[in-house]
């Protein structure tokens, strides 16, 4: 069991090692991680990620937490729990337009579409940012592809291999299906159909990926038919049989709001 910060932290340095997110700290992010280590210090590199730092908050402040990096807000962020049913519409509402100047920041169909989704089911979590804000919200700020939108939300992956310094787990790329979208469950009404297509996860496929750099292990505890989460192919936990169930719960509902 690893604390709060130490826990974001591994989720949070894929995008960081790539530049794509959070301070010009890589070195640093991954020197805690090799130490097994939290202080202040790495806290507040976290503080800089200017997207993940604001859902924190929101989530936390919803429950009446105190710390934003309490461990059950950043579970609940990365991978999704009963924190949720705290969050209300409006919560989620104002959480994108003074929080993450999104209204400014998308085209106005897609933040229409992105407000339409809070009648149902609002959630604070990352999957479903990357699959309905479309908009990269890091340093680079262009839209996502569905290469960058597959690395770039949360996975799972059952190990399959271990080769040294890598990982080949058994993992569901997403891809676009060309169908007509599914019925919402609960108030069985179509989604809008803007492409005539829709983002789904395919039957799982091999999937290799590094689980050390420069000879620190990010996981060096994993084993043969473990499942995983990764995020931007870099490995960020072993999860628990009720963590991977909420990961694939929400990220398939995620999905169902997609465009």
């Amino acid at each position: 069991m690893i604390d709060g910060v130490s826990r974001c932290a591994r989720y949070s340095f894929g995008p960081n090692r790539l530049h794509l997110c959070g301070p010009d700290a890589n070195r640093e992010v991954l020197a805690y991680l090799a130490a097994r280590e939290s202080d202040q210090g790495l806290e507040n590199l976290l503080h800089k990620f200017k997207t993940l730092y604001p859902y924190l908050a929101l989530i936390a402040h919803a429950n009446g937490i105190a710390d934003p990096f309490d461990e059950r807000v950043v579970e609940s962020y990365w991978l999704g729990n009963e924190l949720f049913s705290s969050i209300t519409p409006q919560m989620l509402l104002t959480h994108f337009t003074d929080k993450l100047k999104l209204k400014k920041r998308l085209t106005a169909r897609n933040f229409s579409h992105l407000t339409a989704t809070l009648q149902y089911h609002p959630l604070p979590h990352h999957n479903f940012h990357v699959f309905n804000v479309w908009q990269r919200t890091g340093h680079a700020e262009t839209e996502h592809t569905l290469e960058s939108m597959d690395k770039c939300r949360v996975s799972w992956g059952r190990v399959t291999l271990i080769d040294g310094p890598f990982i080949t787990v058994s993992r569901q790329p997403l891809i676009r299906s060309h169908c007509h979208p599914a019925l919402d469950a609960g108030s069985r009404q179509k989604k809008q159909n803007w492409n005539s297509s829709r983002l789904i996860l395919s039957s799982p496929v091999p999937y290799r990926i590094t689980r050390r750099l420069d000879d620190d292990s990010l996981m060096e505890e994993v084993k043969l038919g473990d499942t995983i989460s990764i995020h931007w192919d870099m490995p960020c936990e072993i999860l628990t049989s009720t963590q991977l169930r909420n990961l694939k719960h929400y990220t398939r509902l995620s999905l169902s709001y997609s465009l």
